[in-house]
């Protein structure tokens, strides 16, 4: 199975910002480029923090309201000292949460979610940047076509990987949703096929009705 990387999903050309860019410029290069955020880089190109919208709007957030109708809002040390910032290295969110280009969906999008945020800087073997991955990015992998899961799981997970004939085990793709269905000899491959399936890219669900002729499974509980 061929599972898309992080270095095939990544935007190449990536706007990135000096420690030593003022404030305002920052304001500027996320318009000029229609972006919400740019990795700071240091002078080897290697990023050291991210800086987004919302890093910047703190230190509008931190001003009086001149009407009155909303509260100053309740900030941590660390984040008083953002809203005084006026460079990239003052302002940007760090350490910078980076990814590698050979790394799969799967672990981009588990670091995304363990540290909360929405992009990863992607850097070569020496921490230099390469490109960058969005949430968005990630998720063109539900794109593919049905037909393409439906080959994918019948040639190489079903027949390649698991030996099983063409008539043994059915599959049925529709919007990324597979049904399996046919019989197999042993219940302990229920389980091994139905997780293989889900590893596909582009697979959004999987159910199955698959009979079994031999009850093993409390011999094997975890399959193969």
């Amino acid at each position: 199975m061929h599972h898309r990387t992080v270095g095939e999903l990544m935007t190449r050309e990536v706007v990135r910002a000096r420690r030593d860019m003022p404030f305002k410029e920052i304001v500027k290069l996320l318009a000029e480029n229609d972006v919400t955020a740019v990795p700071v880089v240091d002078e080897l190109d290697r990023p050291v923090g991210v800086v987004s919208e919302a890093d910047l709007l703190r230190k509008c957030a931190d001003q009086a309201d001149p009407f009155g109708r909303t509260p100053i809002p309740h900030l941590e040390a660390w984040e008083r000292a953002k809203t005084e910032g006026a460079r990239a290295e003052e302002l940007m969110s760090a350490p910078a949460v980076c990814a590698h280009p050979e790394w799969s969906v799967v672990e981009a999008a588990r670091l995304m979610e363990v540290h909360k945020v929405k992009r990863l800087p992607v850097v070569d073997e020496t921490d230099r940047l390469q490109g960058i991955v969005s949430r968005g990015d990630l998720l063109r992998v539900f794109l593919r076509r049905d037909d393409a899961i439906r080959d994918e799981i019948t040639r190489y997970v079903l027949q390649q990987t698991l030996g099983f004939a063409p008539a043994e085990v059915t599959v049925e793709v529709r919007e990324g949703r597979v049904t399996l269905g046919g019989s197999v000899e042993f219940e302990s491959l229920i389980p091994v096929i139905e997780r293989l399936c889900r590893s596909v890219d582009g697979v959004v669900s999987v159910s199955e009705h698959i009979a079994y002729r031999i009850d093993d499974a409390r011999r094997y509980p975890t399959g193969l």
